[in-house]
């Protein structure tokens, strides 16, 4: 099977990111969303992010030129039917990523692989939504999605083989990301580690055993760490990482994953991280450290 025309659903952080890596790639991309409001503020972020990149002399305006020209906005579902794989990154809701799942059964051809990129939600559940199962499968990305270079691959109960070996394949020859095979679990892999850390380091800061930055310095310097685990948080959207949290705690039952009293407090009181522009740590609107 060759890959040429990937569709994303949802135009929020992680589709804007999957979205750019896609195009980067020379594919061509058709990102989805319900209004052209929400795919405006998304091409806007992309530019953005494109723009640093050109300020670091990591891409030429020429590439920029190339990059955006090859995603189209749409806001009509139909037109996945194009398509050769659709990822699908609306937000971490079962009922809504269910809904997402029957709309894209009907508009695409049984030929298309349909994959999702829960972080902890069952694929077999969503892939239970279509008349093709075997079809479905898991494409996790982790954030920032053009500098990491993993993609979880997860097999719900039905996933065909072929449709596991062309997805490997798009995953490790298309993007040229590295694909670790996971069998379906709340959190797969990453999730479920990384949040047990971020967790743990919001134990540590309502503790006082050290400060925000510290806490965040020892791991980045002291474990060569991207960004610090609650920087992390921040990025990810602290929003996020509750309802992660509180899936697995539902899920295994187990109280390493009951979420920190001070992550509750931070989203009740509408501090999110980057999106909001003030998490553990204060952002400016482009997402930067201020």
């Amino acid at each position: 099977m060759s890959f040429v025309k990937i569709g994303v659903v949802g135009a929020g952080t992680m589709g804007q990111g999957i979205a750019e890596m896609l195009a980067a790639k020379g594919l061509e991309v058709m990102l989805i969303e319900r209004t052209p409001e929400k795919l405006d503020q998304a091409w806007e972020q992309i530019e953005i992010s494109l723009d640093k990149q050109l300020e670091k002399w990591a891409i030429t305006p020429v590439e920029k030129k190339l990059i955006l020209s090859r995603i189209a906005k749409e806001t009509y579902i139909h037109r996945l039917a194009e398509c050769d794989m659709v990822i699908e990154t609306v937000t971490e809701d079962l009922d809504v990523k269910k809904e997402v799942f029957r709309k894209l059964d009907e508009v695409c051809p049984p030929s298309i692989i349909l994959a999702s990129n829960t972080s902890t939600l069952s694929l077999t559940e969503l892939a239970a939504e279509t008349q093709y199962p075997e079809r479905v499968i898991g494409l996790h990305f982790l954030y920032p999605v053009s500098k990491i270079h993993l993609v979880e691959i997860i097999r719900a109960l039905k996933t065909g083989e072929d449709v596991f070996e062309a997805t490997r394949k798009f995953v490790e020859e298309t993007i040229q990301k590295r694909g670790i095979q996971v069998y379906e679990s709340p959190g797969f892999v990453t999730t479920r580690l990384i949040c047990v850390l971020i967790n743990e380091a919001m134990h540590a800061l309502s503790e006082r055993v050290a400060s925000a930055d510290d806490i965040d310095n020892a791991m980045r310097i002291g474990y060569d760490f991207h960004y610090g685990p609650l920087e992390m948080a921040d990025r990810f959207g602290l929003d996020s990482v509750l309802a992660a949290m509180e899936r697995m705690f539902r899920e295994f039952g187990d109280v390493k994953y009951r979420p920190s009293v001070l992550l509750k407090q931070m989203v009740r009181a509408g501090h999110l991280g980057t999106k909001t522009g003030q998490g553990f740590f204060r952002y400016d609107k482009d997402g930067d450290r201020i």
